[in-house]
């Protein structure tokens, strides 16, 4: 019996609520995460200790299996990579404790110089589409060293199957859900099951017809369904935790008014293609691909894994009858953002992209000191979004400024296609509250974006411009291409998608 074969069966003895941890089901604890900022949530003195223990209160009720697997497969990759600590992350809601992340724009950027986005790694300086395509698969080259990881070249192939096709009201809209699974050939190693469990949602009224979709777009489950939130005007309390968020004043549902426009949404189950901790990267895709043994230091990490299951669901969504397939977009919220914004850089299929409060390691600027921190991202919940090399950053004698690319050349890949930037506000009462959305900087995103303007350019087309300043709150700025816009509530997304549904809207009619 092999270690992966060992795991599985120690696996198998876990509970229920455990495997519902690991694999999320359609309304995962990764789900809540994405509304909350996880960091906040587990004390810093915990996560960052490299202790095999976490207090008795802890609103996720992680299993321990998953916190010490975690905390081990990356005391290992220190370990290959000869490091011995790393710097902590931040604390993002306790303004009195001596580690609160900075909320001060003055010193928000140590390192203002951003590495050149339009010059060649040979210092000559991209004028043409045909450079400016050789400086993309330099970008991308680096990402995947230094960042993401790199795909592995024999992933193996997705077969899909249509589970059911059933006509059911969603959000008060006659709909047509269909259910359908990506079966991953699992032949390189049969011990390791992976699958796409994708929902495409589309209104009956559109029958005949192929529509808009936007992946990620929507969910035939409520948000935050097992955690009992308590509304108080625009504040959603949670029982058994001290955190809230200020969401505003209560709107439709985004799947709502993607089917009420004609349009359809998308949802993915991207914890059942690859668990977001680390003690499972020897499972799910990346385990698949690697055989169940550990990763390298340069394999891929989650969120490139969740952008490859995009991918692959796209592949499908092009041949689905019901959908538009030139009008596809992807959206993202919180470390969904993250996988969101990956998966619109690298498929060009993809027409459209709603990146919400994505923070670092999505559209924010990795070099700016605002909010989360390397040292955050490569916390022991959260290393395995990154490949092993990005732990280089957070150890002694590395900084952000050692990095050898930015956001802002992430998102360039966009171009020409097209990118909306959402996020919240910092906000500092009521406690429970803190920081509102300035964990995810939103200024760090809007300077990424408008850092990314040169490769619209060349395209004969406008990005946001690099020299817009930045907006007031519920001021959307940019163009038809690439646009940002601030809500003054806390980490939701929830304010910013009609504007994001006009933007796109704009779009698709061009296309037609």
């Amino acid at each position: 019996m092999n270690g992966c074969e060992q795991k599985r069966k120690i696996q198998g003895n876990g509970s229920a609520g455990r495997r519902w941890w690991r694999t999320g089901g359609w309304v995962a604890a990764g789900v809540f995460a994405a509304q909350l900022p996880f960091a906040a949530t587990v004390p810093a003195a915990v996560r960052h200790s490299g202790a095999t223990h976490v207090a008795a209160a802890n609103p996720f009720r992680i299993p321990r299996a998953i916190i010490v697997g975690s905390q081990r497969e990356r005391r290992r990759e220190m370990r290959v990579l000869g490091i011995r600590t790393l710097r902590a992350g931040k604390n993002a809601v306790h303004p009195h404790q001596p580690n609160f992340a900075n909320y001060t724009e003055a010193k928000a950027n140590p390192y203002p110089k951003l590495p050149p986005l339009m010059r060649l790694n040979d210092g000559m300086r991209v004028t043409t589409l045909a450079q400016w395509r050789e400086r993309r698969r330099q970008i991308r080259a680096l990402f995947a060293e230094y960042v993401y990881g790199k795909k592995p070249k024999d992933v193996p192939k997705v077969t899909w199957r249509v589970v059911s096709v059933r006509r059911q009201e969603v959000y008060g809209v006659p709909a047509v859900v269909e259910h359908v699974v990506g079966h991953v050939d699992n032949a390189m190693d049969p011990h390791i099951t992976v699958r796409i469990p994708v929902n495409v949602v589309t209104p009956a009224a559109a029958a005949g017809r192929r529509v808009p979709v936007i992946i990620g777009g929507g969910t035939l489950h409520p948000f935050f369904a097992n955690f009992h939130p308590v509304r108080k005007g625009p504040i959603l309390y949670f029982p058994g935790s001290s955190m809230c968020i200020d969401v505003g004043p209560p709107t439709e549902p985004s799947g709502e008014l993607l089917l009420r426009r004609g349009w359809g949404f998308v949802s993915i189950n991207l914890r059942a293609v690859q668990p977001d901790n680390g003690a499972d990267l020897d499972i799910g895709i990346i385990g698949l691909t690697d055989k169940g043994r550990p990763r390298k230091m340069d394999a891929w990490g989650v969120l490139r894994a969740w952008a490859w299951a995009i991918d692959r669901t796209v592949s499908f969504l092009q041949k689905d009858p019901a959908v538009n397939p030139h009008a596809i977009g992807v959206m993202g919220h919180s470390r969904n953002g993250k996988a969101a914004l990956l998966a619109l850089a690298y498929d060009r299929r993809i027409a459209v992209g709603y990146i919400s409060s994505s923070g670092k390691g999505g559209a924010v600027l990795y070099r700016r000191n605002y909010g989360e921190n390397i040292g955050s991202l490569t916390s022991w919940d959260e290393f395995q979004w990154f490949d092993g090399n990005f732990l280089r950053y957070a150890s002694p004698g590395y900084t952000a400024n050692d990095l050898p690319v930015d956001s802002d050349e992430l998102i360039a890949l966009v171009a020409p296609r097209a990118i909306f930037v959402g996020s919240g506000s910092l906000l500092m009462h009521p406690a429970c509250a803190i920081p509102g959305d300035g964990w995810e900087d939103p200024r760090g995103s809007f300077m990424a974006l408008a850092a990314a303007s040169p490769a619209w350019r060349l395209y004969g087309e406008r990005g946001l411009g690099r020299h817009t300043p930045f907006p007031p709150v519920d001021t959307q700025v940019g163009s038809r291409y690439a646009a940002f816009r601030q809500q003054p509530y806390g980490h939701t997304p929830a304010p910013n998608w009609p504007y994001f549904i006009k933007f796109a809207a704009r779009l698709f009619a061009a296309r037609k």
